[in-house]
């Protein structure tokens, strides 16, 4: 005869003491308290289902009163008497909560979040622009983590069908930095994204025209040299080979950033592409030029201002300028004066292709994975930039250039 056990009370409960050893006190019908070392008092149910001893947790006293933990173990009963597993359906339940929190716009706007401070405002607009027209509508409610690849391509075939196959990638990708997140953060499994490789129709890239050729970079300095435009565009045609930095970066250069004694230009991180402060050397080449503009626009805030002082230079400024000198867009682009230096840096001067990135500043790391240092090899830096302002002197004077002397080999 199986022994009778007698119920707990309210004041059994409250007076139950700790042990040296944990202590469990029966209800009955499974429910018991456990007594911790430490005090704790914890209500636990023990049951059996497909054959296994199975223990669900009700919470702890006085949080769930006696009362209470009675109800969750008759209803957990209730489970088993129809085939239910108390343990399984609580975990279904759970997750079903979880899931509610977390939709892939609820995710994709906590990424996005996160890191919309390393880009620039506009890219942080463009991108969640992009979420919420073609993704979120049709995925938006989702749970993250129930997302398969087939969903994510019907979203893009719809991109596609419009005949904008080049937004369907970059929807591809930027949905893959957010599975990529959830991943990492515990909200999804895996990236679904991966699997849809070769499903999008691929993009034809056009890359930005770019004159990389000693003679014809020669022949479009002597074009700057004579174009007949504005004083300040010129200036700023002569500068972008120099310096060989981001058209939006050149647009808008600030007095302020430039050190006319040290021969520096500091370009703060808010205004380049990866977030981090860019640091120019500049050439006595591009000192005469500054020096030249500065009783023009030294007064005011950009260094090559538009046709107010107040805002920088037109986007579009330096590609008239070069449609104005006879160079079609296939030739050569604002973006095209990375290129060229970065090419003939490389190939003509054999300069080390590290000193090269970063002063491109892009990504870059050493042996160690340290990130990109704004005054990393500042001196043999330096020294490139005289080198190539140089060397680019001597293409315009259309004289045979002999490659100097290599740097940082």
């Amino acid at each position: 005869m199986p022994k009778r056990i007698m119920p707990l009370t309210d004041i059994k409960v409250q007076k139950a003491k700790p042990q040296d050893k944990p202590v469990s006190l029966f209800d009955g019908c499974g429910l018991y308290l456990l007594v911790t070392p430490s005090g704790g008092k914890l209500w636990r149910f023990k049951y059996r289902f497909g054959k296994k001893e199975k223990k669900l947790t009700f919470g702890a006293y006085p949080a769930v009163s006696l009362l209470d933990a009675r109800k969750k173990r008759d209803d957990a009963r209730a489970l088993v008497a129809n085939g239910i597993d108390p343990g399984t359906e609580r975990k279904a339940q759970k997750q079903s909560s979880i899931e509610e929190t977390e939709t892939f716009e609820i995710v994709a706007r906590e990424w996005h979040s996160k890191f919309k401070s390393k880009w620039k405002e506009s890219h942080a607009e463009r991108v969640m622009g992009r979420l919420e027209r073609e993704v979120f509508p049709f995925l938006g409610t989702t749970p993250i983590s129930r997302i398969k690849a087939k969903d994510i391509l019907a979203v893009l075939r719809r991109v596609e069908s419009r005949g904008t196959n080049e937004l369907a990638h970059r929807i591809k990708a930027v949905c893959g930095n957010v599975f990529c997140y959830a991943v990492a953060t515990g909200k999804a499994e895996r990236d679904p994204t991966g699997d849809l490789k070769g499903a999008l129709t691929p993009v034809t890239t056009i890359n930005r025209a770019a004159i990389t050729e000693p003679g014809k970079t020669g022949q479009l300095l002597r074009a700057i040299d004579a174009y007949k435009g504005s004083f300040v565009v010129q200036c700023a045609l002569k500068f972008a080979p120099l310096t060989f930095v981001r058209p939006g970066e050149l647009r808008h250069a600030e007095w302020s950033e430039i050190d006319l004694e040290k021969g520096e230009w500091n370009i703060p991180g808010s205004k380049m592409k990866m977030k981090e402060a860019h640091l120019v050397p500049l050439s006595t080449q591009v000192m005469a030029i500054l020096t030249a503009l500065k009783p023009l626009t030294g007064a005011g805030r950009y260094v090559f201002p538009g046709r107010t002082a107040t805002r920088p230079m037109s986007e579009n400024a330096i590609l008239v300028a070069l449609r104005t000198m006879g160079y079609e867009k296939t030739e050569m682009s604002g973006h095209g004066f990375r290129a060229m230096a970065r090419t003939m840096l490389d190939e003509v001067l054999q300069i080390r292709p590290d000193l090269i990135e970063h002063q491109l500043a892009h990504a870059v790391r050493d042996p160690l994975g340290r990130a990109y240092n704004r005054t990393k090899h500042l001196p043999e830096r330096k020294q490139m930039m005289q080198t190539w302002a140089d060397y680019l002197d001597g293409l315009k004077a259309g004289a045979k250039v002999i490659p100097f002397k290599e740097i940082g080999r």
